[in-house]
């Protein structure tokens, strides 16, 4: 069977939540005093999440992410990582992550078969950085991606959520990093998952947070960006090259364009359920059915059915059953 949806796209990809939990709390994912965590019972265990590889690769999934949450602070994401490299079909394991445990666990991931990170930069101020995160390190972050270049975890990418009034003045700085680094950094525009609320005060408040990635791209229109084929795994960004820089620049934008027509995943709560659109609230709960021993490449079936042509968010159909937190965007 070949995971195909009624658009005609192949489904070749899956990320996957592997846990809901964080050891940040960035304003733009989760509210300061955190959310209610999933009880550890309700958790896919790393057998678990291997049978749904398992049977996702006899559909032609090729590609997996593993995603929170933070998914490094899960205890057994090593043993994770091992069991989905060697699934017969599977051709990349890659992770995404804010990189504060990343300086430990960098070699240990790539000797278990991990290919490559995304990791989450959304300032290079160290004071702002701490309240964006509220209270990550950046020397963290800059230690996870020294140890993941040393094990040979790249290309890196670097994932920058834009937000006005925050951190849009650093999308100069920021690009200019690529010019010396072989990074490839994508610009994000700012998705209404779950973050409508007050950030605090200092934060912009929500009428005024969005930027879109026609505005950014013309604050770097003096940089000359010339059209790039994306690097392996930029989905949809839109990716670009300072002439002579040794990374990229991408954007990725749900709102201002739509990125819909090529999406090829299905996404893996960490409480098993599957969700055949970031943005739009449906959900097949597959964890029952893993507990009960019945097969599962039949309810990936159904997900994939399931998926719509594009999310609608032009419509304000915003998602309101869970954060991006809990669904590893």
């Amino acid at each position: 069977m070949t995971l195909i949806d009624r658009f005609g796209r192949p489904i070749t990809y899956l990320r996957i939540s592997v846990t809901d939990r964080c050891n940040l709390r960035c304003v733009y994912c989760l509210p300061e005093e955190g959310i209610e965590w999933l009880p550890r019972e309700n958790q896919l265990s790393a057998e678990e999440i291997a049978r749904v590889v398992e049977a996702a690769a006899q559909g032609g999934v090729r590609r997996v992410r593993l995603t929170g949450g933070e998914p490094l602070v899960r205890p057994d994401i090593v043993e994770i990582v091992a069991r989905l490299a060697s699934i017969s079909g599977i051709e990349e394991v890659s992770l995404t992550t804010n990189a504060m445990l990343l300086e430990r666990l960098a070699h240990p991931l790539a000797d278990a078969g991990l290919k490559r990170v995304n990791i989450s930069l959304d300032t290079l101020d160290e004071d702002k950085f701490m309240r964006i995160t509220r209270g990550g390190s950046i020397q963290h972050l800059w230690n996870g991606i020294a140890a993941a270049e040393a094990a040979g975890l790249t290309p890196i990418k670097l994932n920058t959520v834009v937000v006005n009034g925050l951190n849009a003045d650093e999308i100069l700085e920021l690009a200019l990093m690529t010019i010396e680094n072989a990074w490839h950094l994508r610009f994000i525009e700012l998705m209404p998952v779950g973050n409508a609320q007050n950030w605090g005060e200092g934060f912009p408040v929500l009428s005024d947070r969005y930027i879109s990635v026609h505005e950014m791209q013309e604050w770097l229109s003096s940089f000359s960006l010339q059209p790039e084929t994306a690097p392996t795994g930029n989905g949809p960004a839109r990716t670009f090259r300072i002439p002579g820089a040794l990374g990229t620049v991408g954007f990725i934008s749900p709102l201002g364009e739509h990125f819909c027509q090529n999406c090829n995943r299905l996404r893996l709560t960490a409480d098993g359920c599957l969700r055949p659109c970031l943005l739009l609230d449906g959900e097949i709960n597959v964890r029952n059915a893993l507990r009960a021993g019945e097969p599962i490449l039949p309810l990936l079936q159904n997900a994939v059915d399931s998926k719509p042509e594009g999310h609608e968010l032009f419509l304000q159909h915003y998602p309101e059953s869970r954060r991006m937190a809990q669904i590893g965007g």
